[in-house]
């Protein structure tokens, strides 16, 4: 599970002429550490906020706006044209150039990767997720994304269970994930809560790995600079009585 921050990232329409009556700016941000909600956030932006949060609590930078799909995006712009519905069976031309409109055309309020000639050459649009504020007047965006592991609440059995992880890879940098298991005793298996299991060693390395903390290759798992970090910090933070449980005295 995961920590999840909305930021103010910029303002598609007259901020000046119609000010954000929240007093928003640019780099605020609204987070969820996994049990309580840290920040300011528009009461009118926070219920659509929040339910953007919630998939990537649970899901991280797996969530895919279900719009990344669709190849409308890096299609050219085009007019009517009835001559050619024998080719399309629709009739529209295709139009080879970019179209700029004045900068609060409502236009803008599409991903700008949309009908550019020449075309993009990656997938992005809807790679990440945003919010627009829906006062269209001064459209305050804000990019919603999972930032770090959650520690937090329901959270914080599987976040140990992650740092022990770490601790075990460290000690054998490359091995293979289908291995780890082997590398703790039954009790460190069956005593803490969640016990562990080969699915369930999967699934905590794969967070490790998509907030930087584990490099997998080719099946083998190693530790990197960030998550040497993460777990000297974790270690830092607990008592005698829990390093002597969690086996992580060195």
């Amino acid at each position: 599970m995961f920590q999840v921050k909305a930021t103010v990232v910029g303002f598609l329409g007259d901020e000046k002429q119609y000010p954000c009556h929240f007093q928003h700016k640019v780099g605020d941000e609204f987070i969820y550490d996994g049990e309580k909600y840290i920040g300011r956030i528009c009461p009118h932006m926070a219920p659509v906020v929040i339910a953007r949060m919630m998939p990537l609590c649970a899901a991280g930078p797996r969530i895919t706006n279900m719009g990344y799909y669709y190849p409308f995006w890096y299609a050219p712009v085009s007019v009517s044209d009835p001559d050619l519905k024998k080719y399309d069976g629709l009739g529209f031309r295709n139009v080879f150039k970019t179209i700029k409109e004045d900068k609060y055309h409502m236009r803008n309020l599409q991903p700008p990767e949309l009908g550019n000639w020449p075309p993009a050459t990656e997938r992005t649009v809807g790679r990440s997720v945003g919010v627009v504020c829906g006062d269209t007047r001064t459209s305050m965006m804000m990019k919603v994304e999972a930032f770090d592991l959650s520690d937090k609440g329901d959270a914080t059995p599987y976040f140990r269970r992650q740092m022990t992880i770490l601790h075990k890879v460290m000690a054998k940098p490359g091995i293979a994930v289908e291995k780890i298991l082997g590398e703790f005793t039954r009790d460190e298996i069956e005593i803490p809560y969640p016990a562990l299991h080969p699915l369930l060693v999967s699934i905590l390395s794969e967070e490790l790995e998509l907030m930087g903390y584990l490099e997998i290759k080719d099946g083998k798992a190693s530790v990197t600079g960030k998550g040497k970090e993460k777990l000297a910090k974790f270690k830092k933070g607990l008592s005698a009585e829990e390093k002597e449980a969690l086996d992580m005295k060195s």
